[in-house]
């Protein structure tokens, strides 16, 4: 007979309890103790049931919550040892794409200050070119001025008067200067020495020949000196153009590529604060998931050990009972 049992059997044996009962119950009392301990007995066993039946929910409860917990933190684990690699590789791509982006702007930089001084060098050339052109025509409009006055002078017979003007000064500094054959630069000499007072004869026409000639000459080169001048304007112009685009568009890949530097930039920091995240959380999974697992084991195997004492003592209370029948 267990100890509980003995200590019921005493409380309700006792003689203030036999006392209570009254002399006429006496008979009835001395048997009903046993009675009464027995039903206190299956009154404790269906409470202590009960109580296992509400333990055994709330163990189920708890193995339930191992099971789903371990898995999400497996899942969690997974998703995390997945994504970290994933992140470690999107930080190195982006981090060399703004390496490369860098370069690129400081080369476009350069492509933009190379354009810049490539237009202020056209430039410089085109204003000496154009002042050059300018000097070089003005003189030869004045040529040949006092090239078709000479004719004209020659033709209406006054060239004698014609040769004390600063035209014939003029056609004296261009016998000198422009090419022609011995003859014609002799007879030209000769007639810019003597004159008609010498006896020249205009209508021979021999002068007025060589000088018309020399006008036709000096035309033709102005005409394709101005041909040139016209060339190197357009080339020049065109040049303008063709580098004030390339600046423009220079600038804006600078601009937009400094633009996407910087949200770049951003993006590797937020990346970089997701990768420490997501180890911390790896790692905090980790351990929480081998404490999981640990405790789970225990209470597991204090279940077990509770139930197999349960058992035992289901037994000796039901021995007990046999006993006291």
């Amino acid at each position: 007979m267990s100890r509980s049992f003995l200590v019921l059997l005493a409380f309700v044996a006792s003689p203030s309890v036999v006392a209570r009962e009254g002399d006429h119950n006496a008979q009835f009392a001395a048997i009903n103790p046993i009675r009464r301990v027995v039903s206190m007995l299956q009154m404790m066993q269906k409470k202590v049931e009960a109580e296992g039946v509400k333990e055994k929910e709330l163990f189920d409860k708890f193995m339930c919550w191992c099971q789903t917990g371990g898995a999400d933190l497996k899942k969690s684990i997974e998703a995390a040892e997945t994504k970290i690699p994933q992140l470690e590789s999107q930080i190195k791509e982006v981090g060399g794409e703004k390496v490369q982006l860098a370069a690129d702007v400081k080369q476009h930089r350069i492509d933009r200050d190379a354009a810049k001084q490539a237009m202020a060098e056209a430039t410089a050339i085109r204003e000496k070119e154009a002042a050059a052109f300018e000097k070089e025509t003005s003189e030869d409009k004045s040529n040949i001025d006092a090239m078709a006055r000479a004719i004209a002078a020659l033709e209406k017979g006054m060239s004698g008067s014609f040769l004390q003007t600063s035209g014939g000064a003029v056609l004296r500094r261009l016998t000198m200067t422009v090419d022609l054959d011995d003859e014609d630069r002799e007879a030209l000499t000769s007639f810019l020495s003597q004159g008609q007072a010498e006896g020249y004869a205009p209508q021979s026409g021999q002068i007025t020949g060589i000088l018309k000639q020399m006008k036709d000459t000096m035309e033709a080169a102005l005409a394709e000196a101005m041909a040139q001048e016209e060339k190197a304007k357009a080339d020049y112009k065109g040049l303008m153009v063709a580098k004030k685009k390339e600046i423009e568009a220079l600038q804006k890949s600078i601009e937009t590529k400094l633009a996407r530097i910087g949200e770049m930039g951003v993006e590797v920091v937020n990346m970089m604060e997701d990768l420490d995240d997501t180890k911390k959380s790896l790692e905090e999974d980790k351990a929480f998931l081998a404490d999981l697992e640990k405790n789970c084991a225990t209470k597991e195997a204090e279940w077990a050990a509770r139930q197999k004492n349960a058992f035992a003592g289901n037994r000796s209370v039901g021995g007990h009972y046999q006993d006291s029948q």
